[in-house]
């Protein structure tokens, strides 16, 4: 497989136009990025935004860690141009700051090294044990397919994918959804001239 380097990751602005550049996704691309995302803790922390707006003690109480070890991963997404202050509010002890993703949805450039790999890792992370009852359902198929086929399948994958769900964390419990379509190492055996 040929490896692609990413582009540069260019500035702040650079980010923010690559936002705006791809239907309101951020178009994930520099190596920064990847090492922030590609933290166990903190994306857990990127999944807890994607609800909403939150403090450092509301993400430490989710996350079950020290208010300090949450601000250390805080600055690092801040720094890779993931997260941003979103607001500030006045409160008896002070000053709370609220931080957000700066976009709901994220997009791996098409040049980005990782790929997905990455994604397959973050799936795998996130990945609970099968309880009594629970709905889930994973399987690795191998289909034959021409081009166009295989054009036409892709396209109703990005459907489906980009349906509209529930967010709500009041409305169920979490589930993830990983879709891959992707041409296969399988070695094709010649025609069997013994029958």
């Amino acid at each position: 497989m040929a490896e692609h380097q990413p582009p540069p990751r260019g500035t702040a602005a650079d980010r923010e136009q690559g936002l705006h550049g791809e239907e309101g996704h951020l178009v994930l691309s520099s190596a920064e990025q990847f090492k922030a995302l590609g933290h166990p803790v903190r994306h857990r922390m990127v999944n807890a935004f994607r609800q909403r707006p939150a403090t450092l003690r509301q993400l430490a109480d989710a996350l079950g860690m020290s208010k300090g070890t949450i601000g250390y991963h805080v600055r690092v997404l801040r720094e890779a141009g993931l997260v941003r202050l979103a607001e500030t509010r006045q409160v008896r002890g002070g000053t709370e700051q609220y931080f957000a993703l700066v976009s709901k949805s994220f997009k791996l450039h098409q040049d980005a090294a990782a790929g997905p790999e990455f994604l397959i890792n973050a799936a795998l992370g996130e990945m609970l044990p099968d309880g009594p009852g629970q709905a889930s359902h994973t399987t690795l198929r191998h289909l034959w397919l021409t081009e166009a086929e295989a054009r036409a399948l892709e396209l109703r994958l990005h459907a489906m994918a980009a349906e509209p769900h529930p967010t709500d964390p009041a409305h169920g419990e979490p589930y993830g959804l990983l879709v891959s379509l992707f041409r296969a190492d399988v070695p094709s055996l010649p025609p069997d001239d013994e029958h």
